[in-house]
């Protein structure tokens, strides 16, 4: 590191170079002094970007004053602790005080040269110089340091930096970092001392770090890293505290190179002591509306129970929520423990204080750079002014990560302290993710054969939370021309309006024996019952058109066996109103790992037009986690459909399944069938001697 101030002694100011700053900053003294001089003028030499008044408001003398070694080196300590200038030097010429200053130049860019293991970009974010920064040893010095921690965090301990210096005109310069990254420094072993409970190789599978072995080469946990190792031991601790060793502790953890220098050895020292059970478990509160005794009731451990650290921290979530609910938002939790060292046992009790009474001074929205402001506070159930409740606020985030307008990990919402000790400010961030898609597709399969398709959808139309959605298909069984367009919140309210028009075509003449076209329009309102319950309703106007393939059914004939779906043929207007109950219990809307998600829809038709039924459906899923990042899901479905008037109901109103819907059955495989029954050669109307199922849907 001397070498590169000490190689820049040579170069003049002009040329951009600079002096290294000495222990001694010998200025202040660099000039005779006699008794009684006084200070005419202040003269500043040099100077090239930094104006000579700046230099002047740094300095502890003016023009009149007397010479003061004092304040001249004072002067001299505040120009160099500006970091603007490589050296400082006062000079006397007669009666002036000459401030000959060499400026450290300005960065014009920085470079990284042998960096493989760590990219570019990681190493920009660690270190503090960049362009257009004014170039000082110190803030080098520390850049190194910090590239240095990333290299040793990354197990690469052999790792060296040199920052070159590479001149250029107008006082500017190139600050290259040179690396030799090194080999990777790996774990040779992973060995514990003063566990008896536990073997080590049922410990190491509780730690971060890995040993290395070869088959693990894309294992980035088995290379030294000491705070990793700091990492490991509170995970010990973690460990054994959950099973019951209260007072488990790490003595030590020592890291010792392998003598081929190229690995480690990591030994753990520990003392697991006694295992301890909960002993009375107990709830002191002064809460009007929960009482201790209820509360000790929703805990999840009881007496005799093997102590576990984490079930604590379990407790402590379960009380808050419950007072969070009955409207105690900041409610203090603090267990105290109470041990028995001859009987082995922990007595717990809660300390459950009400806390102080704090309001939302104001609610700030950050990171929304397309969605409107009332968009994202419509969401939140408190307002500025409202008492702070922290169960209101886990809620809203929920709420607005639900709506999909924002990538989820992102969404947070934190306080902070406001003007007042009783006054909190709400801070929402949120992240734009894309929801706009314009899509054009082309394909092929076994169950459409091709499909062509070309649609615009936009879940967030100019920033209103508004649902746009247009979208033309078609494939060898049916056309689609669909438009869509939801209000969420009608009116800044709690209600959500939409419309849908819709034009489809389909011919299913190969599977059922009959095409259907229809064009209609829907109206939607959509509100909620609660937090968690939603009811939907609709009116829906639409003009059937049906046909029957003659090949499969023939409906010139008068005779008894002709089939009911000729009657059905033509044209058919439907009117038809509905609804849709969901009941959602899910604990989280987009990656739910508990609950149920349930839904009941009815549309009775009749309210007008030609036709008339009553169709009902029911749709469930239920969530099991089963363990972190797998969790189990069970779904049903069922609909039935009944004919309010003696005409049957049609054929495009039925159920049925199969294909892409219902897997491992042909497309309208699975539904009622009409069977044609073949008499004997009398023609009687005696039992039949044989049945013969036809295609769904046909005579």
């Amino acid at each position: 590191m001397r070498s590169l101030f000490a190689s820049a002694l040579a170069m003049t100011a002009s040329a951009g170079a600079f002096v290294a700053i000495s222990d001694v900053m010998p200025g202040a003294a660099a000039f005779a002094q006699q008794p009684g001089d006084v200070i005419g003028r202040i003269v500043v030499e040099n100077n090239q970007r930094i104006e000579a008044r700046t230099v002047l408001s740094y300095l502890l003398v003016q023009p009149g004053d007397p010479y003061d070694p004092e304040r001249l080196d004072l002067s001299l300590k505040a120009l160099f602790a500006t970091g603007l200038f490589a050296d400082v030097r006062f000079d006397q010429r007669g009666d002036d005080l000459v401030v000959r200053v060499i400026e450290n130049p300005i960065i014009n860019q920085v470079l990284f040269e042998g960096n493989n293991a760590v990219t570019t970009e990681r190493l920009e974010e660690e270190t503090e110089a960049e362009p257009r920064a004014t170039f000082t040893r110190s803030r080098v010095e520390q850049d190194v340091q910090r590239i240095l921690e990333v290299y040793r965090r990354a197990g690469r301990f052999a790792a060296t930096v040199s920052p070159q210096y590479k001149p250029l005109p107008q006082n500017r310069a190139d600050l290259i970092f040179v690396i030799e990254e090194g080999p990777k420094t790996g774990i040779q072993s992973i060995n514990f001392l003063g566990n008896e409970e536990f073997s080590d190789s049922r410990l190491r599978r509780e730690i971060a770090t890995r040993q290395s072995r070869w088959w693990r080469f894309f294992e980035r946990r088995d290379n030294y890293n000491p705070g990793q190792v700091e990492y490991d031991r509170d995970l010990l601790r973690q460990f054994y505290m959950n099973e019951g060793y209260a007072d488990f502790r790490t003595v030590s953890a020592v890291a010792e190179l392998t003598p081929d220098r190229k690995d480690f050895y990591l030994t753990f020292q520990i003392s697991e002591g006694e295992k301890y059970n909960f002993g009375q478990i107990s709830v002191e509160t002064e809460l009007e509306k929960l009482s201790g005794e209820r509360l000790a009731l929703v805990l999840p451990m009881q007496e005799g129970d093997l102590f576990r650290s984490q079930l604590i921290e379990d407790a402590i979530d379960t009380i808050t929520f419950a007072a969070g609910t009955a409207g105690y938002a900041n409610v203090v939790v603090q267990p105290v423990e109470t041990r028995d060292s001859e009987g082995r046992t922990i007595d717990i009790q809660f300390e459950v204080d009400e806390g102080p009474r704090v309001y939302i001074e104001r609610i700030n929205i950050a990171g929304n750079t397309e969605t409107l402001d009332r968009v994202i506070r419509r969401e939140i159930q408190v307002a500025e002014g409202d008492a702070y409740n922290q169960v209101l606020l886990d809620s809203a985030r929920s709420r607005i990560r639900a709506l999909g307008f924002f990538d989820p990990d992102t969404v947070e919402i934190t306080d902070e302290p406001g003007s007042a000790d009783d006054r909190s400010v709400v801070t929402v961030n949120v992240e734009e993710a894309p929801t706009g898609e314009l899509s054009f597709s082309a394909g092929f399969s076994s169950a459409d054969a091709f499909l062509f398709s070309a649609g615009y959808t936009e879940r967030n139309f100019r920033g209103r939370g508004q649902f746009l959605s247009a979208r033309i298909q078609t494939t060898s069984r049916q056309q689609d021309i669909e438009f869509r367009f939801t209000e969420p919140k009608f009116r800044d309210r709690n209600l959500a309006v939409g419309a849908d028009l819709f034009l489809t075509q389909s011919d299913f003449f190969r599977e059922a024996g009959f095409e259907n076209s229809v064009v209609g329009a829907t109206g939607r309102v959509f509100f909620p019952l609660s937090n968690t319950d939603n009811l939907g309703l609709r009116y829906s106007l639409r003009n059937d058109n049906l046909q029957l393939d003659p090949a499969f059914t023939d409906c010139t004939t008068s005779a008894f066996f002709r089939s009911s779906l000729c009657d059905q043929q033509g044209d058919r207007i439907t009117s038809s109103i509905g609804y849709t109950l969901a009941l959602n219990r899910t604990n989280d809307y987009i990656e739910p790992t508990r609950g149920y998600d349930l839904s009941l829809s009815q549309d009775f038709a009749g309210v007008g037009g030609d036709v008339e039924y009553l169709r009902t459906e029911v749709r469930g899923i239920v969530y099991r986690g089963l363990w972190p990042d797998i969790v189990a899901s069970a779904a049903i479905e069922a609909g039935y459909i009944e004919s309010l008037s003696d005409e049957s109901i049609r054929i495009n109103n039925r159920f049925f399944k199969g294909g892409t819907s219902f897997r491992g059955f042909d497309t309208a495989g699975l539904g009622p069938r009409e069977v044609e029954y073949f008499l004997r050669r009398n023609r009687s109307l005696s039992t039949p001697a044989s049945l013969r199922p036809r295609p769904p849907f046909q005579s």
